[in-house]
């Protein structure tokens, strides 16, 4: 039950972007919306979650994982509200959407980055990479359902999803409530100074692999979203597919992420070798992927290849949180496990705006443009990421490391 509750949390975060994918195209033609515009009610989101995420690791580093999570999961439900209201009640709601959208971005930055860091307090050794595997599936579970869940509510209206919101996230509170215990024996937050200079220390000496890994996990998050922004557009103009079956073959590429990261996370243990290689490939076959979907313009072929960057996707991101997760000790981990949920907000917000100028400027442009984009990735991960030959852990206790990464 612990396990599921610290599961349920990250997949409340990925619902809050993903659910609204499928309604965007409805949402656009209520209100009126630019293509723009409407993109928008994800980006504030990713951006404000971008924002907070450091602030809110920082005070679960400092006080403890579940007084954060709690309020977090509670202020996400109620953006839900303020946005499903002022959708049913008001001629013009969309400020009040993106009012909404950005108090659930506030709340989603206590969720899943969190959830991670608590996950390394909880658990050790091969046990933590398991469970670390589960919490990404989970997240991949959040993404395959969502749009079949979106598309369900949009049959009954477009806001609706924004009701569903606080439903869901209540579920999420109860589990966290009852079934997460953690340790009483936590030591006294160290003084603001000590903790930056900690970090400082941190980032001197394991920087240029963690910044590796964090370019790699929001360009993960970048593709992917931007990918199923412009999946969601194409089935409706181009297929005129819409509702369930929308929503359903949307899912297609993130179950097969989904159940690739869950493999993932069961094998890599804490092979840390494995783990860089797995990296590298996966990052190759999200190349491969992109480049490859400038030949396929029929949806059945397009959708085959392109869930072999659904396969990359699950290769990298359990691997990346095994990573990083064990890069620190634990009166640091918050917020070094938080700026990685960060930047890969970062991916998530700028996805669909540069994917919107990328469709209205050439589709193979924008396919081959992703596609450079994560081989440089990949280049960069099979350089600056340096593990040692048996991945066996190594203690510095001076910064607080737990492997030997360099």
């Amino acid at each position: 039950m612990t396990v599921a509750a610290i599961g349920s949390i990250p997949l409340i975060m990925t619902l809050g972007n993903s659910m609204l994918i499928p309604i965007l195209p409805q949402m656009k033609a209520e209100l009126g919306l630019t293509q723009l515009q409407a993109s928008l009610t994800i980006t504030v989101f990713s951006i404000a979650a971008a924002i907070f995420i450091p602030i809110l690791g920082y005070f679960s580093d400092r006080f403890s994982r579940k007084i954060i999570i709690l309020p977090a999961l509670i202020l996400y439900g109620v953006g839900g509200l303020l946005a499903g209201f002022a959708s049913s009640l008001f001629d013009n709601p969309y400020w009040w959407i993106l009012a909404g959208r950005t108090l659930q971005g506030i709340g989603a930055a206590g969720t899943a980055p969190i959830a991670m860091a608590l996950t390394g307090d909880l658990f050790k050794g091969g046990e933590q990479s398991r469970v670390l595997g589960i919490v990404e599936a989970s997240n991949g579970l959040g993404k395959v359902l969502s749009p079949i869940l979106g598309a369900a509510f949009g049959i009954i209206t477009w806001y609706a999803v924004f009701f569903a919101f606080p439903a869901i996230c209540s579920v999420s509170i109860l589990l966290t409530l009852f079934f997460i215990k953690e340790k009483s024996h936590r030591q006294a937050p160290p003084p603001f100074g000590k903790y930056m200079r900690g970090l400082a220390s941190v980032f001197k000496f394991e920087g240029r692999w963690l910044f590796t890994a964090y370019l790699a996990g929001a360009t993960c998050l970048f593709t992917l979203f931007g990918i199923l922004f412009y999946l969601s557009d194409l089935l409706e103009k181009q297929y005129k597919i819409d509702g369930i079956i929308k929503g359903l073959i949307l899912a297609i590429p993130l179950l097969v992420m989904g159940l690739t990261s869950y493999i993932t996370g069961s094998k890599i243990g804490k092979n840390l070798v494995m783990m860089k290689r797995l990296i590298v490939i996966g990052l190759g076959l999200m190349t491969v992927s992109y480049s490859l979907l400038i030949f396929f313009e029929k949806l059945v072929p397009f959708l085959l290849v392109l869930v072999i960057s659904s396969v990359g996707t699950g290769l990298v991101l359990p691997c990346l949180n095994s990573l990083i997760t064990g890069s620190v000790g634990k009166e640091r981990r918050g917020f070094v496990t938080s700026l990685y949920g960060s930047v890969r907000f970062i991916g998530v917000a700028i996805g669909p705006p540069i994917f919107t100028r990328l469709m209205e400027w050439s589709t193979t442009g924008m396919f081959l443009s992703i596609a450079a984009l994560t081989l440089i990735v990949g280049v960069l991960a099979a350089t600056l990421i340096h593990v040692s030959g048996k991945g066996k852990e190594k203690d510095k206790s001076k910064y607080s490391f737990r492997y030997n990464y360099v």
